[in-house]
């Protein structure tokens, strides 16, 4: 039984590998560093991608900031306040359902909700809106599972010394939680960044780097769509999918490295 495992895990390595390989090879060649930093010239037929880059960067950190402590403070109240009751099971079963919908119906809602309701217009908040969405699930989650995971004795051991309950919560059970929680939202991170089905309806298509966040936008994600689905270059298509790519990569390396220091600086107290 471990071979079998060990060989799905093996297998699942190589096709990650096989299609992160896959899409750098093909999209290495249009890399220069004026396609990174340059403006695009004839709808993106040629020219470079740096205001899709700036763009994607926006939206989703928009997603992250609005997403985050959402998460995290349902994932606190659902661990450390609720128990076990009709409204907790509720809860949790709406999550589960929202991480299963497809990112084109989130697109859908951003578009009657955000867009047209809310007045925001297509821009960069109602994008960053739209992905918080998606990325809450996730977060929520991620986060209740990390809590629920840490050993009782330490909150125990908060109490016992006069803490409340509050004081206990952020200054020994979410540090204790942190790896986790930012597990998490690394998970939400990666899939707001990659999005492009629920952006589609709700940033608009600018070519242009956003100045505010009622600024219309065009993501990464949406730049390779409208590239690869209009056939205008599928050159620059596969250069905007390795960058997606390398971006996605950063990220999840850079915040691995730090959680790996955090973990140990905390083990080392």
């Amino acid at each position: 039984m471990t071979g079998v495992f060990w060989a799905s895990g093996l297998l699942t390595i190589v096709i990650l590998l096989v299609i992160i390989g896959y899409v750098l090879l093909k999209g290495m060649p249009a890399l220069s560093l004026e396609f990174i930093l340059g403006n695009p010239i004839r709808s993106g037929r040629s020219g470079g991608i740096f205001p899709f880059i700036m763009s994607s960067i926006y939206v989703t950190l928009i997603a992250i900031l609005v997403a985050t402590p959402l998460g995290v403070g349902a994932a606190v109240y659902l661990s450390e306040y609720a128990g076990e009751n009709r409204i907790v099971k509720l809860i949790r079963f709406g999550a589960e359902t929202l991480s299963s919908i497809p990112s084109i119906v989130f697109g859908l809602f951003g578009l009657a909700f955000f867009v047209i309701y809310l007045g925001l217009g297509w821009s960069v908040l109602s994008g960053g809106l739209t992905l918080a969405l998606m990325a809450l699930p996730t977060i929520l989650a991620a986060s209740e599972v990390s809590i629920e995971s840490i050993n009782k004795s330490y909150a125990e051991g908060s109490l016992a010394l006069g803490a409340t309950k509050w004081q206990t919560i952020y200054k020994v059970v979410i540090p204790a939680a942190l790896p986790g929680i930012t597990t998490g939202v690394i998970l939400g991170m990666g899939r707001a960044i990659a999005e492009a089905a629920a952006v589609l309806y709700t940033v608009g298509a600018a070519l242009m780097i956003p100045t505010s966040l009622m600024d219309a936008a065009r993501p990464l994600p949406l730049h390779l769509y409208i590239l690869a689905t209009e056939g205008l270059s599928m050159q620059n298509a596969w250069g905007t999918a390795a960058v997606l790519v390398i971006m996605i990569l950063i990220i999840t390396v850079v915040t691995n490295v730090l959680v790996d220091r955090y973990r140990k600086k905390m083990m080392g107290r």
